[in-house]
Formats: structure tokens, sequence, C-alpha cells
């Protein structure tokens, strides 16, 4: 499949008519998975609107991650909002952040790396040697990442998972997934980079075309039979090691 453009959809659904929200995709159609490693898992989901769910009906792989696997989640996620701690949309990634339950107890803090940041034309910044959170830049991307980091590791004592989206084109989001690696080596992080997973593209243009409902948003379909497997793989292997 080809890498698609950055553009509004000219399937001419709404986000109810798509082919890939149709009533056989709803999570609660399909059984729970009664052995699921990620049982009882008590995660938390920071995010934006692929977080949310915004084109599939607010059923996002998280959802998908509750029924289908048994997980406890506070799933924190507003359209439009950065990582970067400006409000144009809403209140930013960190603001949220602050607000979550300190006494959840999670076994991991999951985080997207927004698209909105990258659309918004929000500044890079870089990964720095500081660890205390006052010293990080949160105007730029990678101190906002490293605040994230720093917060949740001191609050719930948790690990921290950066999960990136699949291809569309964008220089600044590629530059994004770019400092994951950095992330990790400093903080020691998991990744779950749709990105860069080669079998994710692994399919054809018919079956894009019911996954997502423009370049950046699945379809409950997209999610539940494209992005979740990789979420329940990716996550057992971090729980795993």
């Amino acid at each position: 499949m080809q890498i698609p453009e950055l553009k509004m959809p000219e399937h001419g659904y709404t986000k109810e008519e798509h082919p890939g929200n149709a009533p056989k995709y709803d999570v609660t159609q399909y059984p729970v998975k009664e052995n699921s490693p990620l049982k009882g898992k008590h995660l938390i989901f920071l995010g934006s609107s692929v977080t949310l769910g915004y084109a599939s009906m607010n059923q996002s792989f998280a959802d998908d991650l509750e029924h289908l696997d048994g997980v406890i989640m506070i799933k924190e996620a507003v359209n439009g909002t950065t990582l970067v701690d400006i409000d144009r949309k809403g209140p930013s990634y960190i603001k949220r952040l602050r607000t979550i339950d300190r006494s959840f107890p999670a076994d991991a803090l999951i985080c997207q790396l927004s698209t909105n940041d990258a659309t918004q034309g929000m500044p890079l910044g870089t990964v720095t040697d500081e660890r205390d959170p006052e010293a990080f830049d949160l105007q730029t991307i990678a101190g906002a990442m490293e605040y994230i980091i720093s917060y949740a590791q001191n609050t719930w004592h948790c690990p921290v998972l950066f999960y990136s989206g699949t291809r569309f084109i964008s220089d600044l989001y590629q530059n994004m997934t770019e400092l994951l690696p950095v992330m990790q080596k400093k903080w020691n992080i998991g990744t779950i980079d749709l990105w860069n997973h080669k079998e994710m593209y692994e399919i054809s243009d018919e079956a894009y075309k019911l996954y997502m409902f423009d370049p950046i948003h699945p379809t409950r379909a997209g999610y539940l039979e494209w992005w979740t497997p990789m979420f329940e793989k990716d996550l057992t292997a971090f729980f795993e090691q």
C-alpha cells in the first residue's frame, strides 16, 4: 500500500456510515479472551483523538483491550490536544495528566505520540541530560514527553510506553518517532511503534480503506483487526520481559 497523503477523506461517508464502523465491528460483539495475559492489568491511556476513537464513535484500541483482554483502564483523551503544554484546542496532555487519580494502581501509562503536535507544527526540541521535571521545556515536544515520563514514574512508580500511529505524510511526525529510541535509552520506556512496524503495511488498499476513516484516524474495524492486535502483542511482550 502507498503511504496516504494527509487530507480530508474523499469517500463521502460520515463516521457512522463508514463500512469500518458497521455494527459487526462493535467490540462488544467479540468474545472475551478469558486467558489473556493482559487480564487485570491497570493501564492509563493518555492521548487525543486517536486514543479517544474520534472516527470510531469513541471506541479505540483502549476500549478493545478493556473488553477483549480484561484490562482495567483510565482513558484520558481529548480531541485536538497536544503534548506541548499549549491549550489551543483543549487542555494539553500535561495538564490532564496532573488530574488523573494518583491512587490508581497503574501497571503502565501508555501515551500517544500526538499527531496534533505534528499537524499544528509544534517545536520538536531535544532530549536533555536533565531528570528534574522543572528543567524540561514544556513548549517543545521532547520536553513535554520527558515531563510525562518523569511525572508518571514519580507518581505511579510505573513504566511508561509511547505509541506512534500508522503512516501519513509528515516529516515532523517522522522526526518525533526518532525521539523514541533516544527516550528509551535515557528513561527505559517501552514503545509500540506502529509508524515503523513493517508488518502493519502488509495490507491491501481495500483493507486500508476499511480500516481508516482518514490518514490518521482508524475506524472500529481498523482498531480491532489492525491496531489492537499489535497493542496486545507488544504489551504482552513488554510485561513479560
